[in-house]
């Protein structure tokens, strides 16, 4: 499993925007990885390097694509790919050397470049480097209207997702949240609101606020014949961090406290079948995320609040929060990544696999998702081909599993979704 080579080259993601892909090719097998990219970023996650000219509005990986193909080849190259600690604290190392640092992005490509050539050179499954006797698929949560940064309409929600829980197995869910989607379109389009997707492949229709978005969400899976709250549930990605300024935050035009932001999103609960909020306070705002527990009776989901590191996840556990969003270019490596999921759980956290806004074709957090035993993924919806690739991975290793296979959507659902 001898490190050989590791050479990086520059790739669009989803949004026609650079990212960096990186091959590392061992004695035994190679493998390529390249990293997705958040729009709406959190300021604590690991900076990915940019190259700040003329060139890709800039947002070119030339520099980062530099150090992987010289600096970190150089670095791991003779390294054991299936010492990913090993490997990752050699990246660690040399970034911090380096002013202003290598690139989280360039990192991250290594990384899990070196994780899949690992599984190759093993002839094993990526997902059983992590957890040789995984069997359970991860509930799906699908960002069918896509708004706030993500996109062009006047929605300030980011996202407002589909869970369908109320299944048996994983192809059953995402068979039921497909047609769900298109349902959607089908309404969107009867009354003009517009059939045009966002970044993540949900629709961005024309409409006022979140209120109506969640009524099309359930009038969607009304019409394609399911029951909402009891197989498909709903959640929110608020994004607060993007909603807040100068100590509060703008909603639908009015100008809110922390205090009555909660309970806006009590309310919410009152008429909607919600299962989660993700990033209902700002990045920085602790003391609002206190106020949670007793107006937010259901999965409060951090994000921008824990950015996948160890030590915020922690703090968050005692600051209400019930989850949390798992994204590896967060954090630079996968085995940072894997120290934030194994917090989570030391705290007693749901875990939510997640993609980012800026995609790629890969599907390796698929199989994180199932090595890490999350319990829910994000990849958005049923739709462009970066998000499909998701699904497609996680049916074939549902496929792998046979009749060991295992959704815990009914299990969730009873115990309160992402409340678990």
């Amino acid at each position: 499993m001898k490190i050989i080579g590791v050479t990086g080259r520059m790739v669009l993601d989803s949004r026609g925007v650079p990212t960096v892909e990186a091959t590392v090719r061992c004695e035994k097998g190679s493998a390529t990885a390249a990293v997705p990219a958040g729009t709406s970023t959190g300021r604590h996650e690991a900076k990915e390097l940019r190259d700040g000219d003329e060139r890709w509005n800039g947002q070119g990986v030339k520099k980062a694509v530099s150090h992987v193909n010289v600096e970190i080849a150089h670095a791991v190259q003779g390294m054991d790919a299936a010492d990913q600690t090993a490997v990752d604290a050699k990246l660690l190392e040399l970034d911090a050397s380096k002013k202003p640092g290598l690139g989280a992005n360039a990192l991250l490509a290594v990384s899990v470049a070196t994780f899949l050539a690992a599984a190759r050179g093993k002839r094993k499954e990526p997902w059983r480097l992590l957890d040789e006797d995984a069997k359970r698929l991860p509930v799906p949560m699908l960002n069918l209207i896509n708004g706030g940064a993500h996109a062009r309409n006047g929605l300030e929600v980011q996202e407002c997702m589909v869970v369908p829980l109320g299944f048996d197995t994983f192809s059953e869910a995402l068979r039921a949240a497909t047609e769900t989607y298109h349902a959607l379109g089908g309404i969107l389009e009867e009354r003009n609101l517009g059939t045009a997707v966002g970044l993540e492949g949900g629709f961005s229709p024309q409409i006022e606020n979140h209120h109506e978005a969640l009524d099309l969400l359930v009038q969607a899976i009304e019409r394609a014949k399911y029951r909402p709250g009891e197989q498909i549930g709903l959640a929110l990605d608020v994004a607060a961090t993007e909603l807040y300024n100068e100590g509060a935050y703008k909603l639908t035009g009015h100008t809110m406290t922390a205090e009555q932001l909660a309970i806006e999103y009590e309310s919410l609960l009152q008429q909607y079948p919600l299962v989660s909020v993700e990033d209902p306070f700002a990045e920085d705002d602790w003391d609002g995320w206190r106020t949670t527990p007793d107006r937010v009776r259901t999965g409060r989901i951090a994000d921008d609040l824990t950015v996948t590191d160890a030590k915020r996840i922690e703090r968050a556990a005692g600051s209400g929060a019930t989850g949390v969003i798992i994204k590896p270019n967060q954090n630079g490596t996968l085995t940072g990544a894997n120290a934030a999921v194994s917090a989570a759980r030391q705290s007693g956290l749901t875990v939510v696999a997640s993609h980012r806004s800026g995609e790629t074709t890969d599907g390796w957090i698929a199989d994180l998702a199932v090595g890490w035993g999350a319990e829910f993924v994000k990849a958005g919806a049923p739709a462009r081909g970066e998000r499909v690739a998701k699904y497609n991975r996680l049916l074939a290793i549902e496929q792998a599993f046979g009749s060991q296979a295992v959704y815990p959507g009914p299990k969730l659902l009873a115990e309160g979704g992402t409340d678990a």
